[in-house]
């Protein structure tokens, strides 16, 4: 989505192996639940049906439970050399979920409906037909090469902290705060689509 693509390399967040945050399995142990926050976006195609058609995958997905998914958001699109009014404009969202999944092992699954939704990754920040990002996971801190969690740049993104406050109003990023604190201090908001729904009921034609 406009900018938050590449959570990996944050600073300031204690790395943490991935095999340290994966919980012990065993007979009669039952794994871990995490309450997790995905942002969504999209600025190609028929973007509201794709993001209702990526909260029904994420829906489907084993070991996910969608609990909660916000109305589309309108923003410009963010690209390396800052925003780019010129580019056709995205639509954003927030789900919350709950799972069972590691955390590489749901940015897998993240990616993989990306790719079953022509996601093409030819361009860094470029246009695509779904962006999917994992912005937190529980209280998980990790530090990859593939995934940074918190998602370090979500607290600079109006388009990814209004649809999160849409669906939880208390809700926290990590140390950062308040999502409520972190988006009133940002001088750009997103801009309102007349006659969106929440991305689990039916769709309000907002394409």
């Amino acid at each position: 989505m406009s900018g938050v693509s590449g959570s990996s390399g944050g600073a300031g967040v204690a790395p943490v192996d991935a095999a340290e945050a994966a919980p012990v399995d065993g007979p009669g142990v039952a794994p871990v639940v995490r309450r997790g926050v995905v942002a969504l976006g999209s600025n190609l195609g028929d973007r509201d049906e794709l993001l209702r058609d990526a909260v029904a995958a994420l829906a489907a997905t084993p070991g996910v439970t969608v609990t909660a998914a916000s109305s589309p958001v309108s923003s410009v699109a963010v690209t390396l050399a800052g925003p780019d009014e010129s580019k056709p404009t995205y639509l954003n969202a927030v789900a919350l979920v709950e799972t069972t999944l590691e955390p590489l092992a749901l940015l897998d699954a993240l990616q993989a409906i990306e790719h079953d939704h022509g996601r093409v990754r030819d361009e860094h920040w470029g246009d695509r037909t779904l962006d999917l990002d994992v912005v937190m996971l529980g209280d998980l801190e990790l530090d990859t090469e593939r995934l940074t969690l918190p998602h370090p740049r979500a607290a600079e993104r109006a388009f990814v902290l209004e649809p999160w406050l849409q669906v939880d109003e208390e809700a926290r990023l990590g140390s950062r705060g308040r999502v409520a604190d972190l988006l009133a201090a940002l001088p750009d908001r997103t801009r309102p689509v007349p006659g969106a729904t929440g991305l689990l009921e039916p769709a309000g034609g907002t394409s």
